[in-house]
C-alpha cells in the first residue's frame, strides 16, 4: 500500500440538454459537495476546462479555483488542466496567485496544449502555435512566481522588467503540472513542470516520462487515475443510474477527438459499451481497493482522482459513493 498516497475529485461543472438544470443550482451543487467531501478526508480538487461546448462545461476554471478556495481549508486546488495557449500566461500567473492567497497556498496550476480546432479559433489563437504558446507559457509564470523583475523575450511573450504583485503564497511558487496524452506532453512536463496528470491507461506515458525526467535531471511526480471508478453497494443498480450520463461523456469525447484528427477512443452506443471499453468501473469497495492498488503500482502515482459527478447527473446523489470510498477505501490504501 501508499501511505503518501492523495485522493481527488475531478469536476467539469458539465449542464447537457437532456438533463438542463439552471447553472447557478449545479454550481452551488458542486461546491457544496466540495465541502462536503474535503470533511470526508479527501486531499485534492481537480477542475478541467473547455470552451464553446453545448454543455457549458467550465470554461473559466481559475474563478472556479477561486470558489473552492474560500469553501474549503484543507484541500488542495489544482487544475486538470488549464489550456494553456488559450489563455495569456501574465494574467495566469496573476490569478493563480491570487487563487493561492485565497487558498493560503494551496493552488496547484496543471495546463495542457488543447485539441479542439473551436476553441483556437473562436478565441483567435493559431492552433499551431499550441506548442510553443504552452512551454513560453510555462517559463513565464515559473518566473513571475518565484519572482522578479523579470525579463524575457521569446516568439509570443516580451517581459521588460515586470514582477508579479501580489506574489503567491507557496515558496519558491505553487507547483506546476502537465497533462497530454502525446509523449510530448511527458517530455514537457519534465522539462518545465514539477509533474505530470493524466488518465486512463498510463503505465507507458509514466515510463515515458521517467525516461525524460531522468534525461533532464528531474525528480518525477505522478498524478492520474481510472476515467470513472465508482464504488457502490449495488454496482449495477448505480450502472443503470449512471450509465446514460458516462455514455453521453464518452461520446462527447470521441467526436472531439475525431474532430481533432485524434484517436482517442471510439465511438459507442450503449452504456455496455462504455463499461466493456473499461471506462466505467462500479465496484464494491474491496474491488475497488484492488484495482486502485494494482494502478498505483503499475503507474507510480502519487495522486489518484477519477470523475466525480457524471454528466447532467445530480451532485449530491454522489455523495453516497464518496463516503463510501472515504470509509472504506482510502485507509485500507493508505494502511
Amino acid at each position: 500500500m501508499a501511505p503518501d498516497l492523495r485522493f481527488g475529485l475531478w469536476y467539469a461543472f458539465r449542464n447537457p440538454a437532456a438533463w438542463r438544470r439552471p447553472y447557478p443550482e449545479i454550481y452551488r451543487a458542486v461546491l457544496d459537495q466540495i465541502s462536503y467531501a474535503e470533511g470526508l478526508g479527501y486531499d485534492d480538487v481537480w477542475l478541467t476546462e473547455h470552451h464553446f461546448c453545448e454543455d457549458g462545461h467550465a470554461p473559466s476554471i481559475l474563478p472556479l479555483a477561486a470558489a473552492v478556495a474560500v469553501r474549503t481549508e484543507r484541500v488542495r486546488i489544482g487544475t486538470g488542466v488549464l489550456l494553456l495557449p488559450l489563455h495569456d500566461a501574465v494574467r495566469v500567473a496573476e490569478d493563480g496567485a491570487t487563487v493561492d492567497i485565497l487558498s493560503n497556498g494551496r493552488f496547484e496550476l496543471g495546463v495542457g496544449v488543447g485539441y479542439r480546432p473551436q476553441e483556437f479559433e473562436g478565441l483567435g489563437i493559431s492552433r499551431r502555435d499550441r506548442a510553443s504558446r504552452t512551454d513560453e507559457g510555462l517559463e513565464v509564470i515559473r518566473r513571475l512566481w518565484e519572482g522578479g523583475p523579470v525579463d524575457f523575450e521569446g516568439s509570443h511573450y516580451t517581459l521588460r522588467g515586470v514582477t508579479l504583485t501580489p506574489p503567491p503564497v507557496q515558496e519558491p511558487r505553487p507547483p506546476l503540472w502537465v497533462g497530454g496524452f502525446a509523449p510530448a506532453a511527458q517530455r514537457r512536463a519534465a522539462r518545465l513542470a514539477d509533474g505530470y496528470i493524466g488518465t486512463g491507461d498510463m503505465a507507458e506515458p509514466a515510463r515515458r516520462y521517467r525516461e525524460a525526467c531522468a534525461a533532464a535531471g528531474s525528480a518525477p511526480r505522478l498524478a492520474g487515475g481510472h476515467f470513472w471508478l465508482i464504488v457502490s453497494r449495488d454496482p449495477e443498480a448505480t450502472f443503470r443510474a449512471v450509465g446514460p450520463h458516462v455514455l453521453y461523456q464518452v461520446q462527447q469525447y470521441a467526436l472531439w477527438a475525431e474532430e481533432a484528427g485524434m484517436e482517442l477512443f471510439p465511438y459507442v452506443e450503449t452504456p455496455e459499451a462504455v463499461r466493456e471499453l473499461g471506462l466505467l468501473e462500479i465496484v464494491t469497495p474491496s474491488e475497488a481497493i484492488d484495482r486502485i492498488g494494482a494502478y498505483v503500482e503499475t503507474t507510480g502515482i502519487e495522486r489518484y482522482y477519477t470523475w466525480t459527478v457524471p454528466p447532467g447527473y445530480p451532485a449530491e446523489r454522489m455523495n453516497e459513493h464518496l463516503q463510501l470510498f472515504a470509509e472504506e477505501v482510502m485507509p485500507k490504501l493508505r494502511s
